[in-house]
């Protein structure tokens, strides 16, 4: 049967093959018919063999060689992201910006400071007032005068400052006791506040943390709202990469995210946010290559500093450790449920749920978080309820703002970048700390505006008037507040470091320091006449006194603190204009200086900054001391890197300062600034106004035992304004100062000083019953040998009243003075008769 099978089968083919290349004989007849040349060529080729067939394994083969380019491609692209993601996750992560830190706030027994400010230096630092019980870190309250609180600890450049509790007694504006919780009593030192940084170039700011500093809570709130498979999956959630791709093909484009929190953190850290099927696929193939080489906690700790949580102008707010800073002025550790739910809340659109301005989206923001939590059994729902009936708690602004102090900012980074390159300081984390005191700055900056405002307001015509300040530490030279204009947040001109205008009669504590040097005594006498000096050119100049009145004889220290411009003019001749120039160099100026007589008068332009620098010799008696803003920097780490340490150069003898400082502390007794001193009873201020041409810039330069402050008044066009010395920047300066606790000015007596009596008349060495004598500080070389005598009725009438023959020295709040017969005990009615002192 099978061999009948097998020969019919092979006859059907047989007959099939027949019909099918009769067919083909059939369709090669019709053709060649047609194109009887296509029938000669195939004549010519010789007889055909038939058409080869394509079988499945040809289709493998071509698929495997085409697929060979796309292996090849795909591994390479896998090696690459692979390196990319080890390469930037285990290398530097982040340029972290360089952190400003103002000085620390400190307190001890003994020092001068009111409740009023240390409450505004603890709000300042974000401490929250309890009103009983023991405060935590970042608390205080005060019982009665007693301030306790619980401060922070802070690792500062000389080491780490523990976190302790404190008790800190006052007595009015006194500290009297500071007892500390290890049983010692001493310093308290609390962290300095946070002023600023100096950012990279795509303005991100943030403050890195370890996992071990964020609080369990915090991370919980984040895993239960944004991955709460996030410690059991490799990367993906295949859930959620379905559902977010059926939402997507649905709506013809990437419209939804199922995005882990490793993907997140692959998106911000390694990609951008192109909404496009290619970046993520590459955002998945990369969170499975960083899940291969991280742990998860790693992951955790990279994403909670990268998260993108706000915007503070220009800079960009990164990391759970800034934004605690930024929104509630407070550290990761001090935070509540609440506060920790917003934060994690905020993820999904910090602008869209921005606190300042959408409070109400903010907490239904975070009230979902909250409910999650308990839905999770992250938190129990009690704890859920309460958490949701509290405020926000927000600050209304940014407690560390983009570089609050702009001016002192820019003075600071000009010095840093003496010693480092701008990437060190947009990258490397440095910590920089700064001399800057926030309370004094603060002062400077209210006075300064009110003083302006009032001004203004008093001539509405004058052109719009303008200020700047410096004020300065008179011991050390660290500058302790520095401002620009009058708007301290205005990023734009510095007027304390970048312009430069004449000092009017600021220089004239030059011209009488060379005087003293050269051995002019304060009670010699000197003509304030009106003069005409011909110059080179063929002209002459004229000072004239800014009443333009002469006022005869008069002595030293009469024409420096009355600002005498004639006077000074003559003096300045006499001892020599070059003498002038080099004394100013010596104070301190370290610019060109016209050697010419108008130099006597002020004709020297400076800024704000140089003129601080010039007097601030004068204020440490003759030490001259660069001024400072920085006193160390740290790396990330806390390792220092640089040490700012106190540079002292003695340039002037101690005697010589210490008649100038008594000259100009008559400013405050007779002179130009008479009317403040009733505001510093017992401060023994010294001071000097100034007044350029055309009354187009208004200075005053003052110090006391433990500040210089410098202040210019004056308008950006250089127009004249309605201002002088005293009516516009010392007033100012006395608003600010009257604010500021200050130590007396009480100057060393050098042993070669020893204070007499003058004649007021001429100046002569008299005796102390001489009737108007004035006792003044001289140095011992330059004393007359002669005595004059007062003549025989003085004498007479000093041994009639009982008057002591040796005088007495006056109290601090005299420099000088004349010697007031009316004062003595008895003999007034023959004071009257021999003509005493009325």
């Amino acid at each position: 049967m099978r061999p009948l099978m097998r020969l019919a089968r092979s006859s059907a083919s047989a007959l099939a093959r027949k019909a099918t290349q009769k067919q083909e004989a059939d369709k090669v007849s019709r053709s060649n018919s047609r194109h009887p040349q296509r029938t000669a060529a195939k004549k010519r080729r010789g007889p055909s063999s038939g058409r080869s067939r394509i079988t499945l394994g040809d289709w493998i083969t071509w698929l495997l060689l085409a697929m060979v380019p796309v292996i090849v491609f795909a591994t390479f692209w896998l090696i690459q992201l692979d390196q990319t993601v080890v390469k930037k996750f285990e290398g530097k992560r982040w340029a972290v910006p360089a952190k400003v830190f103002a000085r620390p706030l400190e307190l001890y027994t003994g020092q001068q400071l009111g409740r009023d400010q240390i409450t505004w230096e603890l709000a300042g630092l974000g401490y929250n007032a309890i009103s009983s019980g023991a405060p935590n870190p970042g608390e205080y309250r005060w019982s009665g005068n007693t301030l306790v609180v619980q401060t922070r600890g802070f690792d500062f450049w000389d080491g780490n400052e523990p976190s302790q509790r404190a008790s800190v007694s006052l007595s009015g504006k006194l500290v009297e006791n500071v007892d500390l919780s290890a049983g010692d009593t001493g310093l308290l030192r609390f962290e300095p506040r946070l002023i600023g940084g100096i950012y990279p170039a795509q303005n991100e700011d943030r403050i890195l943390v370890s996992l071990s500093q964020v609080p369990p809570q915090l991370v919980q709130a984040l895993i239960a709202t944004e991955d709460h498979d996030f410690y059991d999956h490799f990367g993906l959630s295949p859930r959620g990469v379905m559902r977010a791709l059926v939402n997507n093909i649905r709506n013809r484009g990437v419209q939804q995210g199922g995005s882990t929190i490793t993907q997140q953190l692959v998106k911000n850290f390694y990609l951008t946010s192109e909404r496009t099927l290619r970046r993520k696929a590459t955002e998945a193939v990369m969170a499975l290559l960083l899940e291969r080489h991280a742990t998860k906690d790693e992951i955790l700790e990279a994403y909670l500093n990268e998260v993108y949580l706000g915007q503070a102008g220009k800079r960009a707010i990164h990391g759970v450790g800034l934004a605690s800073l930024f929104y509630f002025g407070q550290p990761l550790a001090e935070l509540r449920l609440d506060q920790m739910a917003f934060l994690v809340g905020t993820i999904r659109g910090p602008s869209y749920y921005d606190p300042r301005r959408n409070p109400e989206r903010a907490i239904a923001r975070r009230n979902q978080v909250l409910i999650l939590m308990a839905e999770q059994g992250v938190i129990s729902a009690e704890e859920s309820k309460e958490a949701m009936a509290r405020p926000l708690s927000v600050s209304p602004k940014p407690m560390y703002e983009d570089n609050r102090y702009p001016a002192f900012m820019h003075f600071v980074q000009r010095n840093l970048k003496k010693e480092y390159n701008d990437e060190d300081l947009r990258s490397e984390g440095l910590r920089i700390f700064t001399t800057l005191d926030p309370w004094i700055q603060e002062q400077l900056e209210r006075s300064l505006a009110k003083r302006l405002g009032e001004i203004q307001k008093g001539y509405p015509r004058a052109p719009e008037l303008e200020g700047a300040g410096v004020v300065t530490s008179a011991v050390t030279g660290e500058v302790v507040a520095l401002l620009g204009g009058k708007n301290p947040k205005f990023q734009g001109l510095n007027r304390a470091t970048d312009i430069a205008r004449p000092i009017g009669s600021l220089v004239k504590p030059a011209v009488y320091l060379t005087a003293i040097e050269k051995g002019y005594l304060l009670a010699q006498h000197v003509e304030d006449i009106s003069f005409s000096l011909p110059l080179s050119n063929g002209k002459s100049w004229q000072p004239s006194n800014f009443d333009h009145r002469d006022h005869g004889s008069v002595n030293l220290i009469t024409a420096l603190s009355k600002s005498y411009n004639i006077a000074t003019a003559k003096i300045a001749l006499d001892v020599g204009i070059d003498s002038v120039a080099d004394t100013l160099e010596r104070l301190g100026v370290s610019k060109p200086i016209p050697r010419v007589p108008a130099l006597s008068l002020g004709v020297l332009e400076l800024a704000p900054i140089e003129v601080a620098e010039l007097y601030q010799t004068i204020a440490a008696q003759g030490f001259y001391t660069p001024l400072r803003g920085i006193r160390s920097v740290l790396t990330s780490e806390g390792k220092p890197l640089q040490r700012y340490p106190l540079e002292v150069d003695q340039r002037f003898k101690g005697a010589d300062t210490y008649l100038l400082t008594r000259a100009m502390q008559q400013t405050f007794i007779s002179g130009t600034a008479a009317g403040y001193a009733k505001r510093f009873p017992e401060m023994n201020l010294a001071g000097k106004t100034g007044t350029s041409n055309d009354q187009r810039d208004s200075w005053f330069a003052g110090f006391s035992g433990n500040y210089l402050g410098i202040l210019w008044m004056g308008n950006d066009e250089n127009k004249p304004t309605p201002l002088t010395g005293s009516s516009g920047a010392l007033s100012a300066w006395a608003e600010m100062f009257s604010k500021v606790m200050l130590d007396p000015l009480q100057p060393v007596q050098p042993d070669d000083v020893r204070w007499d009596y003058f004649s007021s008349k001429d100046g002569s060495l008299t005796e102390s019953n001489c009737e108007g004598a004035l006792y003044l500080p001289a140095r011992m070389d330059t004393l007359p040998d002669v005595r004059e005598s007062c003549g025989l009725f003085d004498e007479l009438r000093d041994q009639w009243s009982g008057a002591d023959s040796t005088g007495t020295r006056p109290g601090n709040g005299e420099a000088s003075g004349a010697r007031k017969n009316d004062e003595r005990p008895s003999g007034g009615w023959f004071n009257r008769l021999f003509g005493g002192q009325r």
